[in-house]
């Protein structure tokens, strides 16, 4: 009996301490029995972080929140982190909270792939996350503008707006109606194919005049194609040297017979210019100009005694100017 009560009473003991320590791990105070190493970051608001809270790194707990304290005007959180957890020194904290009505936690980032390990004591860097209130104050003034805007398109304030808009369609009821009968006439009339747009729409002549136009155009076109194509043979047949054309452009002896006169009349030329021969005399001589110019006057002097004289005396006249 004694063994037994001496048994049951350890079994309570053990129980106890379970229990205990299960309370403790709920409560995030176990962390004092595990190994670990401490690392701090400073913010500028704590958003009411609370000792024990959780530390993680994509979501998976790495450890707790141990401190928070005042530190020249910022908030220092220190925070005990598992011993096989690797943070890096450019990995950066954040205080989030799981939802509207849910913890804060403190989460970490990863850091650089070729950062190095932070040691005992390092202080990470810090990201701000806004403030749950000022979000909830910013919704609320979205709030207050939403209502103030269907204030201003209700009651009277709708009928000012719209008033001035209602007065005008009465005062120009008359007209409007008559400018929307003459449009709907207009569209009847374009529907019943009457009027310059109603022929262009429905007539069936407009079509077929654009049909024969474009077979027009595509003859002509075939036309310009059949020319080319002629010019094109033409062309062919002149390189070729055929025809009159192609004889002038490609046979040589044309071009040499060419050559040869430019030659000759380029002799003659230069001969005139040298005062050889009749024409060149001619045109270089000058006592060959005085002489024709004095008989051109004595046969002008003689032409005006012939007017008063008898044919045996214009023969004498004409003989004693002349001087034979």
């Amino acid at each position: 009996m004694k063994n037994s009560l001496e048994t049951r009473l350890g079994m309570f003991v053990i129980l106890a301490v379970f229990a205990a320590w299960a309370i403790i791990e709920t409560l995030g105070s176990a962390d004092i029995f595990s190994h670990g190493y401490h690392v701090s970051a400073l913010f500028d608001t704590a958003q009411d972080l609370k000792v024990g809270d959780r530390v993680k790194m994509a979501g998976v707990e790495i450890g707790r929140v141990e401190k928070i304290a005042l530190a020249d005007e910022k908030v220092s959180v220190q925070m005990k982190l598992r011993s096989d957890v690797v943070v890096k020194t450019d990995s950066k904290a954040i205080i989030k909270f799981t939802g509207l009505m849910g913890q804060n936690f403190v989460a970490v980032s990863f850091g650089s792939p070729n950062g190095t390990k932070l040691e005992e004591g390092g202080i990470l860097e810090s990201a701000e996350q806004p403030d749950l209130s000022a979000i909830m104050a910013k919704l609320d003034n979205a709030a207050a503008g939403i209502q103030n805007i269907t204030k201003v398109f209700s009651g009277d304030k709708i009928d000012n707006i719209l008033g001035p808009l209602t007065d005008f369609f009465k005062q120009n009821s008359a007209p409007i109606t008559a400018t929307i009968a003459n449009v709907k006439n207009i569209s009847s009339q374009i529907a019943a194919g009457q009027g310059t747009v109603g022929k262009l729409i429905y007539d069936d002549s407009l079509y077929s005049s654009a049909l024969t136009t474009v077979s027009n155009l595509q003859d002509t076109a075939g036309t310009a194609k059949d020319v080319l194509a002629s010019a094109k043979l033409v062309m062919s047949n002149v390189s070729a040297g055929q025809g009159t054309l192609g004889k002038l452009i490609t046979d040589e002896t044309l071009y040499n017979s060419t050559t040869a006169s430019m030659t000759n009349l380029n002799g003659i030329l230069l001969k005139i210019n040298q005062g050889q021969g009749t024409v060149g005399k001619l045109v270089n001589d000058q006592e060959f100009y005085k002489n024709a110019k004095v008989s051109l006057q004595k046969l002008d002097k003689a032409a005006d005694g012939l007017e008063d004289q008898g044919p045996l005396s214009v023969i004498g006249i004409m003989a004693n100017q002349l001087g034979l």
